[in-house]
């Protein structure tokens, strides 16, 4: 079954056909709230709001250990997670959708791992590629299908929230190789990696990153909303022809 993590923008999807609601206890605490269950072109989905479904729950504030913990519970084949962007590369202009393939993090102070606890061993998992090629193929393949623009590749900078950054953090992310910054790529893409869960992103670029394009003198968070929800309905599309894809 594939799993559907909505970020800001997508506290639901107008396209599932929900069948029931569940709420799921975990080892880690309470998830961001009940998990939907529907279906989507004839495929069984799960869905859950990252910020919860009254967009409440600030980035370095939500449980990831809890929703990924749920999603693996529930029998999760496949996650993809959505996630909202400021662009820093100069063709990720507001409303790009993209799916990266590469990820750095600048988080600290969140619960970013399930092997810890003194009763734990000590264990390690490969991140060279923290996304599953497989699926970002998938996504790729079902915008073409579904006849929507989804860049290919960029390395994803997440930073702890929930301010937005600096200029001269822009600058030093664009030093670092990064492309687009955002708030909760991590630690779900690592989470997912140690719960053996396929997991690939998503990722709308709502706005240029300070000190960009329009940003240059401030991010007019006003506007972010009319880039997202045009852009959301886009994420949609490309959804409905990925669950027709191997996989559930």
């Amino acid at each position: 079954m594939l799993a559907i993590i909505g970020g800001t923008g997508l506290t639901q999807l107008a396209n599932l056909k929900i069948t029931h609601r569940q709420v799921i206890r975990t080892p880690y605490g309470e998830p961001s709230g009940p998990m939907t269950f529907g279906i989507i072109n004839g495929h069984e989905v799960m869905f859950i709001a990252r910020h919860g479904y009254g967009h409440n729950i600030p980035p370095h504030e939500v449980n990831y250990r809890a929703n990924l913990w749920a999603l693996f519970e529930q029998k999760a084949k496949r996650v993809i997670a959505v996630t909202s962007v400021g662009g820093i590369r100069a063709d990720l202009v507001p409303g790009t959708l993209v799916t990266p393939d590469q990820i750095i993090d600048y988080t600290y102070g969140r619960n970013f791992t399930y092997f810890d606890g003194k009763d734990s061993m000590v264990s390690h998992i490969d991140f060279t590629k923290p996304y599953s090629e497989k699926i970002r193929q998938q996504i790729l393949i079902a915008a073409k299908l579904a006849g929507e623009e989804c860049v290919d590749g960029g390395v994803h900078a997440v930073m702890q929230g929930p301010r937005l950054e600096t200029a001269a953090e822009v600058n030093r992310l664009e030093r670092d190789g990064a492309d687009m910054v955002g708030m909760t790529g991590m630690p779900e893409a690592a989470l997912a990696r140690e719960l053996g869960l396929p997991f690939a992103t998503i990722a709308v670029v709502a706005n240029h990153a300070a000190g960009r394009g329009n940003s240059s003198d401030g991010i007019e968070l006003e506007n972010v909303g009319a880039v997202i929800n045009p852009a959301m309905e886009r994420v949609r599309n490309i959804l409905e022809r990925v669950v027709e894809q191997d996989g559930d």
